[in-house]
């Protein structure tokens, strides 16, 4: 698995909906690999369910997919870090979501950066790279 990058559910809505920095950076990062967690998948099935258009939209999802887009699942050693982190953050006072966590979980189990514009959401999370346009 060449990958170097973790596509956040923000970065994927983004580009779908054609801000053009997001969608300019994937093309940009994309040589470098792009994963995308199976919690984002989850939450991009319910946005295309309570779309205007369901059918369109998970034409659009999968096309997006497609290419050479890595799901990367969680596993006992994920969750591991996430059991780690999320007590550090309880212990701290600085709850973050649980998808959030699973996200930057996965991200810290595979040594990937992190694309999304939601920096509050993950900066709490010790040791997590970061990318945002």
């Amino acid at each position: 698995m060449n990958v170097s990058y973790l596509i956040d559910t923000d970065w994927i809505i983004d580009h779908f909906n054609k801000i053009e920095k997001v969608t300019r950076k994937l093309e940009e990062l994309a040589p470098q690999g792009l994963a995308l967690s199976i919690v984002s998948l989850a939450e991009l099935y319910e946005g295309i369910y309570y779309s205007r258009d369901p059918v369109l939209s998970e034409e659009t999802l999968k096309r997006f997919l497609a290419p050479d887009l890595v799901i990367l699942g969680i596993d006992e050693r994920i969750c591991r870090i996430f059991g780690k982190e999320r007590g550090r953050l309880r212990w701290q006072g600085r709850i973050i979501g649980d998808f959030d966590l699973l996200i930057a979980s996965t991200c810290l189990y595979h040594n990937l950066t992190l694309l999304t514009s939601n920096i509050r959401h993950f900066e709490a999370v010790e040791n997590l790279k970061i990318l945002s346009v």
